[in-house]
């Protein structure tokens, strides 16, 4: 018996990785669908969906950008969750070697689904073997996974994604430890939301055998793994074409459309979009962990200016996003602030995705002021230029300090210390109560059917998980 997973976005390749880890005696074969071909560009996507923020376009407007962006099968283009799963499933030895980023529909594309079911059945009938998932996942897997992640900025969902897969392989994986890595990983990709080019920018740049050859070179990644072709990385070092000229073939498959994998570019052919190790963007990773008296977050600062990574502002305190798009509608946060958002965590609602903040407060940034987010709940590929301390834990509804912050309190973001605080005392935190709107919000379409889930979840930093190791 052999598993094949066809998954793309969100939660579902993390989901489908955790529920195969119960079947580890398995052979495991992730197959990517590929993003989209390349839309409108991501700058002028922004720019629409700020000026529908203002006012200032129709819906109809937006409507036409959006479409125009998102327009036929395959993923988003831009670095989120979806393209962040496919790039940590290929460094991480579960999708063939540079399939990840292979536009849909495409000769290629279908050779890459053909060649990896037959790989399998060849290694089942011919080899009478193939490597299991229990093989493939190991703690230096799970690193190499890390540096990935770290290294392109990815999406901060992974941030509970790693820590969720690492729990239901018996490996502990910590946010101390992401930014234990992100200290000493270099930068080497600048991907929308963390730049302006997409994912087929980065695949046509060099892609991830460019990207993998850089960081093993440099000794990052742990080359002595299994993956789901055997024993070692050196294969994820080369990249995929159709086979029609022999002179470039280093090794061949058979199939209805015969792929065969070549050297990966000697230079990346954009160092606006892919760099080599020796000239990174930054030579720490994309993300930082924030420790303070609110507990402890992490927030992507590979897409944040340096100039807009320290925030001191009093606090503005929502429940939901739509509160927050209200008060602005008022014109009540022509100011600098930080935006508090409470009760978003997994116990709460299960951290819905919070992407309606990043217009209205990218564009009270672009207007001068200084602003920032603090919330328990999730923005993943919608972290961009404003800072933005997510996944805070322990969440409001778990006593976390965030339930006791009040409408003008001074708090502090500083990413490049690692610091958030709400500057009031020990003292005065303990006298106050806890300001919650739940359990209204659990209850009506459908939420009470996932109360039990809510129960028994574990917190941000832990995986947001039901199961797994404790």
């Amino acid at each position: 018996m052999v598993v094949f997973c066809l998954g793309v976005c969100d939660k579902i390749v993390p989901g489908l990785l955790i529920g195969a880890l119960s079947f580890g005696h398995l052979p495991v074969f992730f197959l990517p669908a590929g993003p989209m071909q390349s839309g409108i560009p991501n700058k002028e996507k922004a720019r629409i969906r700020q000026k529908f923020a203002q006012g200032l376009v129709s819906r109809e407007d937006l409507l036409e950008a959006e479409s125009a962006s998102y327009h036929s099968a395959g993923t988003c283009t831009f670095y989120g969750t979806a393209n962040s799963n496919q790039m940590l499933m290929e460094i991480m030895g579960l999708h063939l070697p540079g399939s990840s980023f292979i536009n849909p529909y495409t000769e290629l594309r279908d050779g890459l689904t053909g060649n990896a079911v037959e790989t399998m059945l060849k290694q089942l009938t011919d080899d009478k073997e193939s490597p299991c998932l229990a093989d493939v996942i190991s703690e230096k897997t799970i690193i190499n996974g890390l540096v990935g992640l770290l290294s392109t900025g990815g999406s901060t969902n992974h941030a509970i994604h790693i820590v969720a897969i690492a729990k239901a392989a018996g490996i502990q994986v910590t946010w101390k430890d992401m930014s234990d890595l992100s200290e000493v990983v270099p930068l080497l990709t600048r991907i929308y939301p963390n730049g302006s080019a997409d994912v087929n920018h980065f695949q046509a740049a060099g892609g991830m055998g460019f990207l993998m050859r850089e960081l093993a070179s440099a000794g990052y990644l742990h080359t002595d793994v299994k993956t789901m072709l055997g024993d070692g990385l050196a294969p994820y070092m080369t990249e995929p074409r159709l086979d029609k000229d022999d002179s470039l073939i280093i090794s061949n498959s058979t199939g209805p459309t015969k792929v065969k994998w070549v050297d990966c570019p000697a230079n990346s052919h954009d160092e606006e979009v892919l760099r080599p190790v020796s000239n990174p963007f930054s030579k720490q990773g994309g993300l930082q962990l924030l420790t303070g008296n609110l507990g402890k977050a992490v927030i992507k600062v590979s897409a944040v200016a340096i100039e807009h990574q320290v925030v001191t502002a009093p606090a503005k305190v929502f429940s939901s996003q739509s509160a927050l798009q209200d008060a602005y509608t008022r014109g009540e946060l022509n100011q600098d602030f930080i935006a508090v958002l409470k009760e978003q965590g997994p116990k709460a609602k299960g951290m819905p995705e919070l992407h309606k903040l990043t217009p209205v407060m990218a564009t009270l940034q672009d207007e001068g002021f200084k602003v920032a987010i603090v919330t328990d709940g999730r923005m993943s590929g919608a972290s961009g230029k404003v800072p933005a301390a997510i996944h805070l834990a322990p969440e409001a509804v778990e006593g976390g300090i965030i339930a006791k912050i009040r409408e003008g309190d001074l708090v502090t973001l500083d990413a490049p210390n690692g610091i958030l605080k709400v500057h009031v005392s020990d003292e005065e935190l303990a006298k106050r109560e806890a300001e919650l709107s739940l359990p209204s919000a659990t209850f009506g379409t459908g939420r009470e059917l996932f109360t039990g889930f809510r129960n028994i979840v574990s917190s941000a930093d832990l995986g947001a998980s039901a199961f797994g190791l404790e």
